[in-house]
């Protein structure tokens, strides 16, 4: 692969809140959770795809987060002193949609994912921190269309529609290649040996190819599921409307160990 392609730069407003830099005393804060290593260029710190995903702090060097394809890769950001990885899948539990590498020679910070979750369950100065930039990061990357997931179909097509419903209710960044008017998508389906009879087709991670896949096998596939173990609960709320968000939040405030099905977002 050559030189990473430039897809996400962040002129808005809001740049100083998406990748914020951490002061020296909010740093070491941080690091009493964590565990401090020296980085070399070319290390891969997270894989796309990876679960259980760790944040980490930038002391010195660069890090940078970028989309592999089957073909290139795309640099979605890059990672300065005093800066931190991570977005909402990072505290979730789902899959990592992106790959973490070091630029520059350095030095991280490195957080588990549950010393993250007791950070942020702790400290309420760096929960506003990690928690603002997390999810202003997840809103860039669906209004840009980035993340591990490739749709391929025609807005004429119910299933198509389908699956862009269930990817946007789901809140989980996908990219769309429309069959009637992006340029060279017969290559894209020739490379993974796609006819025009098996539209939609839904490409996880560049690797895994779903032909007209149901919603459960788009689920599985990302690992929408993973994080959620199967073990006894205290209770278990069926419904994810304005009545079963309240009772879950009330059962977890009150100590209770609470599960929440929704039919469209596990």
């Amino acid at each position: 692969m050559g030189e990473p392609i430039t897809l996400l730069p962040i002129t808005s407003s809001r740049a100083d809140h998406i990748f914020p830099t951490l002061t020296s005393v909010q740093i070491a804060r941080i690091a009493s959770h964590g565990s401090a290593r020296a980085v070399r260029r070319g290390e891969i710190l997270v894989e796309q795809g990876d679960q259980a995903i760790p944040l980490f702090v930038v002391i010195s060097g660069e890090l940078e987060a970028v989309r592999p394809t089957c073909t290139t890769e795309t640099l979605i950001t890059i990672f300065r002193a005093g800066q931190f990885t991570g977005e909402i899948n990072t505290l979730s539990g789902r899959r990592a949609l992106a790959r973490i590498r070091v630029r520059q020679d350095g030095e991280v910070i490195r957080l588990a994912r549950e010393s993250a979750l007791a950070l942020v369950q702790t400290d309420a100065e760096l929960s506003e921190i990690l928690m603002r930039a997390f999810i202003l990061r997840r809103v860039e990357l669906l209004t840009q269309g980035i993340g591990d997931a490739t749709l391929v179909g025609s807005n004429h097509c119910a299933d198509t529609l389908r699956i862009k419903e269930f990817l946007s209710r789901n809140g989980h960044p996908y990219t769309y290649i429309d069959l009637e008017h992006e340029a060279d998508v017969q290559s894209l389906l020739d490379h993974f040996h796609v006819s025009g009879g098996e539209i939609p087709v839904v490409i996880c991670r560049g690797e895994t190819v779903l032909r007209n896949p149901t919603n459960r096998e788009i689920a599985r596939c990302l690992g929408f599921n993973e994080a959620v173990e199967t073990r006894m609960r205290d209770l278990v709320i069926v419904g994810a409307g304005p009545a079963g968000l309240a009772s879950a939040v009330y059962g977890a405030s009150e100590g209770l160990d609470v599960l929440l099905l929704e039919t469209y977002s596990p």
